[in-house]
């Protein structure tokens, strides 16, 4: 049986692993190549108010090593994606909280060049079956701007049902941005998540 964390999940050429400090060159070159398609959707962070001194962008270690802290407390589990051996995009299921709620949510990005082979909505089945299965968690969610045709389709093919809108949730591209919220709860993939993407992907995706 799997741990909570770390943790790889496979399936084919799909996998999610831990993301590592030795993953910097990889994770940077996809993101230079990627920069002008992932802008649109990236989180930025607010200018602060007058007179005061705002947070800076943090480095790719501060970012590792924040997010390790953050997967130790058991409020995080940070992935890479790798395709074919390649790192190809990253996962991350983050705001895990417990008690009468055990919700987390899921955000990800992946290289423009494997889009369209079901490498993520492979990686996210995996993340959420993972969630249900062996973290415990009951419900997940994935928050998208309603701009975003190609990460929608993501939690569509997979199932998630949208729940609504949230006005200007989160700060993405330099303003504040509304997000539809699309979630699944434990009870609507007895099965898992997985086999049910595996039943609905085209055979062409398995390749």
């Amino acid at each position: 049986m799997n741990a909570p964390w770390p943790v790889e999940l496979a399936d084919g050429d799909t996998v999610l692993r831990p993301i590592r400090l030795r993953d910097q060159r990889d994770w940077r070159e996809v993101n230079r190549r990627n920069r002008d398609w992932l802008r649109p959707w990236e989180a930025t962070i607010p200018p602060p108010p007058p007179g005061v001194l705002g947070p800076h962008r943090p480095t790719y270690r501060q970012m590792v090593r924040h997010l390790r802290a953050e997967a130790n407390a058991g409020r995080m589990l940070p992935f890479v994606i790798e395709h074919r051996g390649q790192l190809a995009g990253q996962l991350t299921v983050a705001g895990i909280t417990w008690g009468s709620m055990c919700s987390g949510h899921i955000g990800y990005w992946v290289d423009q060049a494997v889009a369209g082979r079901g490498v993520m909505p492979t990686a996210v089945a995996l993340a959420a079956d993972h969630c249900f299965r062996t973290v415990g968690l009951h419900r997940v969610e994935v928050c998208i701007r309603p701009e975003n045709g190609p990460s929608r389709r993501v939690v569509e093919k997979l199932g998630f049902r949208e729940e609504g809108l949230r006005p200007r949730y989160l700060h993405i591209d330099g303003a504040w941005r509304d997000h539809l919220v699309y979630a699944l709860t434990a009870e609507e993939v007895p099965e898992g998540l997985l086999a049910r993407w595996r039943r609905a992907r085209p055979s062409t995706t398995q390749k």
